[in-house]
């Protein structure tokens, strides 16, 4: 484990302290894992009103090339997503492919709205990926499209019912934004770019800040008593509600984007046309099915099945797969798990067995999310 004085800092450090949080080592970073209130209770405060989390361990970048079609083109050959339509001011999630179509990470995109940014794409990247990322992205650029990291930002993200309230005394045209939807907005004067994105199946934002005005911007959130600080431990419990996957545990280096059943990052043009990294195997992937598949588990009792549990058939000692995230879901009331099991075992309501401390307890195979999203839609 990496010494404290190992570790790398956010621009919000301070105020974690300040705050009463519980540091942990995470990707690198001495992060919160929780504040006094509690994972149990952040959890639930968030899907009441609303929390406030520091992301800045994530990795923010430029694409910048002479204009959309060219820089959106570069993107695409190392993605599956359909980047060349991405419209200013939108943002889309999608995933980096290895030569095998599995994925190295998984990212989102967001292009700008403003014109003069034309040929401009922020990536945000997960932590413990970002400088391999970095690697695999400037290698596979043409010489007109460069990568700009960038080291100076900080990220944080407010997430819950009562974030676009919030948000809109500091910067009343947030409250106009639909669901992956970016843009520049003043925050109390300060210039920020915002999506209405995010990790928790909530409505909310994520905010890219200067760093040194990160604390400023959490500060005036946090004096509204809608919004608490919300560490490590409440993210990973409410984006497992939420059906969402955790890079290195519920998809990685050796899962497609069908196997990993993220097939929504892939649009139509780019499912037809396949060229993309390992564009052959996944196509026949859509096509054929796959061996195994990313479900959704809900087990009887409240025993919650951690990372590792082997996923075994009723009744014997059949090892079919292994739970990838587990735990217990507050807003459930009921521990949840995802992992892989055969494809023709992940119809909705399979029964089957979780191994948990050596007892083999009954699970079902469910639909995801497991509690409901609640993202912002625009009225049509």
């Amino acid at each position: 484990m990496a010494e404290a004085t190992d570790l790398l800092k956010t621009p919000l450090f301070d105020l974690h302290n300040e705050l009463g949080a519980k540091m942990v080592p995470f990707a690198g970073y001495d992060m919160p894992v929780q504040y006094p209130l509690g994972v149990m209770k952040e959890h639930l405060f968030t899907r009441e009103s609303a929390g406030l989390f520091d992301v800045s361990h994530m990795g923010q970048a430029w694409l910048v090339g002479p204009d959309h079609a060219t820089t959106a083109a570069a993107l695409e050959t190392l993605v599956p997503s359909n980047m060349k339509e991405l419209k200013p001011g939108k943002q889309r999630y999608t995933v980096l492919l290895n030569d095998n179509g599995c994925i190295i990470d998984d990212l989102m995109v967001s292009r700008p709205l403003a014109a003069e940014d034309d040929g401009r794409l922020m990536l945000v990247v997960n932590a413990a990926c970002k400088d391999n990322d970095y690697k695999i992205i400037a290698a596979a650029l043409p010489d007109n499209v460069k990568l700009e990291i960038v080291e100076d930002r900080a990220l944080i993200a407010v997430q819950g019912p009562k974030a676009a309230e919030v948000m809109a005394l500091h910067a009343p045209e947030a409250a106009e934004m639909g669901f992956m939807e970016a843009r520049p907005l003043e925050f109390d004067g300060i210039s920020v770019i915002a999506s209405r994105s995010g990790y928790t199946g909530e409505d909310g934002y994520e905010i890219s800040i200067p760093a040194g005005a990160a604390e400023a911007v959490a500060k005036a959130l946090l004096a509204d008593e809608r919004v608490e600080p919300i560490g490590l431990g409440a993210r990973d419990s409410l984006r497992l509600e939420a059906g969402l996957c955790l890079y290195g545990h519920d998809i990685d280096e050796n899962t497609t984007p069908v196997e990993g059943n993220i097939t929504f990052c892939m649009q139509k043009r780019r499912k037809e046309a396949g060229d993309f990294p390992g564009g052959e195997r996944v196509l026949k992937q859509l096509a054929e099915g796959t061996e195994n598949l990313r479900v959704g588990l809900l087990l009887d009792g409240r025993a919650p099945a951690r990372e590792g549990a082997e996923i075994r058939v009723p009744g014997s000692e059949e090892v079919i797969g292994r739970v990838t995230s587990g735990g217990f879901g507050p807003t459930l009331g009921a521990p949840v798990a995802m992992g892989y099991v055969p494809s023709k075992l992940a119809e909705i309501g399979t029964e089957v067995e979780l191994v948990v401390r050596g007892r083999a307890l009954k699970a079902k195979v469910a639909e995801m999310p497991f509690v409901a999203q609640r993202y912002y839609r625009k009225p049509k």
